[in-house]
């Protein structure tokens, strides 16, 4: 299925609530993290790396 020009379809939509989940949960995980550390200025770097992480952890346990 190709998707139209100037809309969404289903299979688009999921991909963007599931970035936006990876997303979300880096913040997430931010957060607990600095409830024992302080990342201070790095903050939104420990937020895109937990992120990635957790993508990185989806992309792991896909497949057969």
């Amino acid at each position: 299925m190709v998707q139209e020009k100037n809309a969404f379809d289903s299979v688009t939509i999921k991909k963007i609530l599931i970035g936006a989940l990876i997303a979300g949960g880096g913040a997430v995980l931010t957060y607990v993290a600095q409830l024992e550390l302080n990342f201070g200025v790095y903050t939104p770097i420990a937020t895109a790396v937990l992120a990635i992480l957790i993508n990185m952890i989806k992309e792991y346990k896909q497949g057969e």
